[in-house]
């Protein structure tokens, strides 16, 4: 089981199941959305995740029809993004979670988006779009 809070603890998350398909995102909707080089983003199945405090305190903005990213009013953390075209799944900034993390990165998305001054661990393969299979 994974916890996880924003950064001025209203909002509460628990995540019962693994999560899959980690990536370092460099897309510039990531980059935007985070004030930071990329985003680290996980999936987890929908029905292991759950909001255990302060779902009054989230807030959505939809940047895409069907595609919503959830934070917290208070401080702007973002918490989770949901697609209504895979309900079955919701995507999580792994900075969010405080338990330790067993699953790893895969790969680096969208580097031809990359800020100029970021530098890719060259340990992972790298891909100008999703990495191979996914979409």
């Amino acid at each position: 089981m994974y916890l996880g809070k924003c950064l001025c603890g209203a909002v509460h998350i628990q995540v019962k199941g693994k999560i899959e398909d980690i990536i370092h995102c460099h897309c510039s909707l990531c980059r935007k959305s985070t004030g930071t080089a990329y985003a680290t983003n996980g999936f987890v199945n929908s029905a292991d995740f759950e909001v255990t405090q302060g779902q009054e305190w989230l807030t959505g903005f939809a940047f895409k029809p069907g595609r919503c990213r959830h934070f917290c009013s208070a401080c702007g953390s973002p918490v989770f993004s949901a697609n209504e075209q895979d309900p079955g799944r919701v995507r999580v900034r792994l900075g969010i979670f405080d338990s330790d993390i067993k699953e790893r990165p895969g790969s680096h998305n969208f580097i031809g988006s990359k800020a100029n001054w970021d530098e890719l661990d060259a340990n992972l393969p790298s891909y100008e779009g999703f990495e191979p299979g996914r979409q």
